[in-house]
């Protein structure tokens, strides 16, 4: 770009930038740019962008303009800007303006982020005057949405108005050569929040000696609830069985696996294999949890990831968790902070009252937390990240639609790992994980998170998108909004949808979208399908094969149930199929085989989820479960890596429709385990006879369609092993493959594609 001449040779622009630039230390590093390039004029945050006034000589606004992209700050993200020839003014100084509060326009949220190498540095500097301060920030790390309570981002609107700043630290806020320069939430130990330790009926200590207390308890086998950035966890030391396990029992929290934290990437290394793509995840900016294996020499109790071949693992990532790590010595349990089936405690009080039962003592701090936030959960498949729970770090930040929405849409999401998703125009603002809807608490987080989407967002929606489930939670709120219309989207459809909109296709896919299970359009359940879809519309292409399924969704922690479910379409197998009731008392049994004989409580389903439950009954690897998916995860974690024989499974077809049987791959797999074959390799032999026979069904989709792009979606593609096996021999057979790598494969990602779904109809309706 060459920039002409002003007057008496000096020129002037007026820009307007979109995309991630507020809270992330955009204004001081334009400061600092213009007065590189000896430039006047100013920069504030207005609603929906940052606006920039600058001028000076032509060759220096060049300059300036180039290394505007170039240079940004780190967490900055900049989608577009806007350039207008202006008149110069003879500003000869550069300033910052205050925000512009107008109403109008909108602007990402900067997710919070982990303490960054120099605020790490100064932490644990003697010299320093934050030295060992447990909330230690500046504009490149710290917290965000946690903190703000209105945009724009300035101090005076989040829960750091009450701090105010001593003089050392407003000159550092003051300074645009500062790395604290507008850094919202900048503080000391003489103004900044303050630690407390202490059991809630004894006297509290304060700041150092707080910190020593919890330290000690943790290094004596203690429970400790510790209140982080968006919440609370629950702290003990990973390599004590006993302090886990009276973890376990206290939490009610039986066999799910739980996070470990360490300090370091040394620390990591110490305890599990890690791969470069793994090493980038786990250090980037928003410090995930990452699934990770474990080293057998690494010490860590048993009971952390009881039966599974890998471990949560995460690095500390703001200076409290610096501080306790170091002190303790130890990798560390930190799981949410709350009681079973509830969101994670954010108030000091609420914790108190929730979390009594639990922990030993409590580290509280007095920085409110404006937005409850769950640590998030990846793991890495094929070189890419793999979500298995999308929150701190991550959300807010929208995602882009393929198709603008004419009017602002909620959608309101599923039942089980909840989201919902605010959309206007093409950015869909997908919530951070709210949890399973199934208690009052959780709705109440549900209605708390929307409100403060639409009001950070300035979205008022017009439209509802919705579930078809009719008994959904979800279903009802969208009922009770009484928007101007409901858009009402099939659950698997979604799922095939959202991977869609992620990779920005319209065209027709060949969906595959294996879960637990979804309502399907025949009033039936599904969780085992093939469609053709777009963005509109889909057809039932191939599916599972439909089963009774004995207890409805209890069959999901009772996993020879689902075996019963197969066994009663071809009762002549019971031999095969033996170890999966071994030890199920037999009155119980029998109300199921009364149940199925009388169709009560029994629906028909082709549920994915359901066949690796039945197949992990089969084997003898769990018949009761007290999490859902515990079986099938321990079923891949036996699987492991292991070469794998391929067993056929039947397929039929149905009303024009492609049906795989799965019977003789149970049936073989049974027969063998009963032979003495080893159970791990019968577990590697089904994911690959599960692989195997869906790129069949793909494949005969394909000759009937000519469609050669495959989506694969749904919570079973959570599974490492069956998503690489898929992804492999897809490419291999010349297919373009979509996998999900920005939402999760599991209902996580079912808002965003309800929302995705709902602005292509709107928009074909209007003719766009």
């Amino acid at each position: 770009m060459v920039i002409g001449a002003g007057i008496e040779g000096r020129a002037a622009r007026l820009l307007r930038v979109t995309g991630l630039v507020q809270g992330v230390g955009f204004r001081p590093f334009v400061h600092r740019l213009a007065q590189r390039h000896r430039l006047g004029g100013w920069v504030r945050n207005a609603a929906g962008e940052v606006q920039i006034s600058v001028e000076g000589a032509p060759v220096e606004l060049e300059a300036f303009l180039g290394a505007l992209r170039a240079e940004a700050p780190p967490l900055a993200r900049i989608e577009a800007f806007t350039l207008e020839f202006a008149i110069p003014q003879g500003l000869e100084r550069f300033t910052i303006l205050p925000s512009d509060e107008a109403p109008s326009g909108r602007l990402p949220v900067s997710p919070d982020v982990g303490l960054c190498a120099s605020c790490e540095a100064e932490l644990f500097d003697p010299a320093d005057r934050r030295y060992r301060y447990p909330f230690i920030t500046c504009t490149d790390c710290g917290p965000r949405y946690t903190v703000i309570e209105a945009m724009p981002y300035d101090r005076e609107r989040t829960s750091m108005s009450r701090f105010r700043q001593c003089p050392a630290c407003l000159a550092e806020y003051r300074d645009p050569g500062s790395r604290r320069h507008h850094s919202e939430t900048n503080s000391c130990p003489e103004c900044g929040p303050a630690l407390r330790f202490g059991t809630g009926n004894a006297g509290w200590a304060a700041d150092a000696a707080a910190l020593a207390g919890a330290v000690e308890l943790l290094q004596q086998g203690g429970v400790l609830a510790v209140r982080g950035l968006g919440g609370f966890h629950l702290a003990v030391d990973a390599t004590a069985e006993a302090s886990v396990a009276r973890l376990r029992d206290r939490k009610g929290r039986e066999a799910k696996p739980l996070a470990v934290m360490v300090r370091t990437l040394a620390d990591v290394r110490a305890i599990a294999g890690i791969n470069d793509a793994e090493a980038r995840v786990l250090t980037g900016p928003e410090r995930p949890i990452v699934l990770l294996t474990p080293r057998p020499e690494a010490g860590l109790a048993r009971s952390v990831a009881p039966g599974l071949a890998q471990v949560g693992i995460m690095l500390a990532y703001t200076p409290l968790h610096h501080l306790l790590c170091h002190e303790v010595g130890r990798p560390l349990v930190m799981t949410s902070g709350n009681r079973s089936d509830e969101p994670i405690a954010t108030g000091n009080a609420e914790a108190l009252a929730a979390l009594a039962p639990i922990a030993d003592a409590f580290l509280l701090h007095d920085r409110e937390i404006v937005a409850r936030y769950d640590d998030s959960v990846l793991r890495v498949v094929t070189e890419q990240p793999v979500f298995l729970r999308r929150a701190r770090g991550y959300a807010p930040m929208p995602l882009e639609l393929p198709v603008e929405s004419p009017r602002p849409l909620l959608a309101v999401g599923p039942h089980l790992k909840h989201t919902f998703t605010l959309v206007s125009g093409r950015s869909a603002y997908v919530s951070q994980h709210v949890g399973d809807l199934e208690s009052p608490e959780t709705l109440e987080h549900f209605q708390e998170t929307l409100k403060a989407y639409r009001r950070l967002f300035r979205i008022e929606p017009e439209v509802a998108v919705r579930d078809a489930h009719p008994g959904y939670l979800s279903t009802r709120f969208a009922a009770d909004l009484r928007l101007d219309r409901t858009v009402v989207v099939q659950h698997h459809h979604a799922h095939v949808a959202a991977v869609m909109a992620e990779h920005g296709t319209t065209e027709p896919v060949i969906g595959v979208a294996y879960d637990g299970t979804g309502y399907g359009a025949d009033g039936t359940i599904w969780g085992g399908e093939v469609l053709v879809a777009d963005l509109t519309g889909f057809r039932r292409a191939a599916h599972l094969l439909p089963v009774p399924l004995p207890g409805g969704d209890l069959a999901a922690r009772t996993p020879w149930r689902a075996a019963y479910g197969y066994l009663s379409a071809e009762p002549g197998l019971a031999d095969c199929f033996a170890a999966a009731f071994e030890g199920v008392n037999p009155v119980e049994r029998e109300v199921v085989a009364q149940q199925v004989a009388g169709r009560l409580n029994a629906p028909v389903a082709s549920s994915m989820g359901r066949l690796f439950d039945a197949a992990a009954a089969v084997l003898g690897v769990r018949r009761r479960a007290s999490y859902e998916g515990q079986a099938a995860m321990e079923l891949e974690a036996l699987a492991g890596r292991r070469p794998a024989t391929e067993y056929p499974s039947r397929f039929l077809e149905t009303d024009g429709r492609f049906v795989l049987d799965p019977l003789p791959l149970l049936a073989r797999l049974g027969s063998l385990r009963k032979r003495g074959e080893p159970v791990a390799d019968l577990a590697a032999d089904f994911h690959a006879s599960v692989a195997w026979a869906t790129a069949e069904l793909v494949r005969r989709v394909s000759e009937a369609t000519g469609i050669r792009t495959v989506v694969l979606c749904g919570g079973v593609f959570q599974n490492a092993r069956l998503l690489e096996s898929m992804i492999r021999r897809l490419e291999s057979a010349r297919f373009r493959v979509l996998a999900p790598t920005r939402l999760s494969p599991n209902d996580g990602a079912i808002s965003y594609g309800q929302a995705a779904v709902a602005a292509a109809i709107l928009s074909a309706e209007r003719g766009h």
